[in-house]
């Protein structure tokens, strides 16, 4: 039995046409997308699966947390500029929210790899930060030109790291790299240059890191 708050909502409720319905489906959908697919979410979790599959499992539990903190901290100082008017969103779109980001990751990552450097017995993870870093340092000299997108430029550098445990692996990276560059453009984020320059230099990174590994026999 319909109760009357019901009946008042069907009726007083203007329906939403299908296009604008499909419209705010598809924009959700892609920003849905665009968090999964942050840096300081794919870098993390790509470091976890990497020493997890490979028997580091004693390591996991370390790992998480110190890249739980550094997610943390990120997003600490992205709400405390929000919060001070200096930034319209944690997203950090505009170009000086962007550079101001920038600075303070290069910051956390290059002090994350002399940590690592020190206290990590992996040399894996250091090269995984340190390249990180130049990831951040390339967006940020770049910057004049183009909007790098860092969000491909991580996604295609987990890719190409996760497709030393197997070709499945890289496949699953690319399909999720693809449904990156779909949602930056569905959100109208970047150009296909911003992307196009993302997806190189990571790509670069990628390789970067197989050819240390392998001049490491890693």
């Amino acid at each position: 039995m319909q109760t009357d708050a019901f009946r008042f909502w069907i009726v007083a409720t203007p329906a939403i046409p299908a296009e604008q319905y499909a419209a705010l489906m598809t924009n959700a959908f892609a920003r849905a997308l665009s968090i999964v697919g942050h840096p300081i979410l794919v870098l993390p979790l790509t470091v976890l699966a990497l020493t997890r599959t490979r028997g580091g499992g004693g390591d996991v539990l370390w790992l998480g947390i110190g890249f739980g903190l550094f997610a943390a901290v990120v997003m600490g100082y992205s709400w405390w500029q929000v919060r001070r008017g200096r930034w319209g969103h944690v997203d950090a779109s505009a170009k000086h929210e962007r550079g101001s980001l920038n600075r303070f990751l290069l910051v956390a990552l290059t002090i994350g790899t002399l940590l690592a450097a020190v206290l990590a017995p992996q040399r894996g993870l250091v090269w995984g930060l340190g390249l990180s870093a130049g990831l951040i340092a390339i967006a940020m000299l770049t910057a004049r030109w183009c909007k790098l997108s860092l969000h491909m430029a991580f996604a295609v550098f987990a890719a190409l790291l996760l497709s030393r445990l197997g070709w499945e692996y890289g496949v699953a990276g690319m399909l999720f790299v693809a449904a990156i560059a779909w949602s930056r453009l569905a959100l109208r984020r970047h150009t296909r240059a911003d992307l196009l320059a993302g997806t190189t230099v990571g790509a670069l990174a990628g390789l970067a890191f197989w050819f240390m590994a392998a001049q490491s026999g890693g």
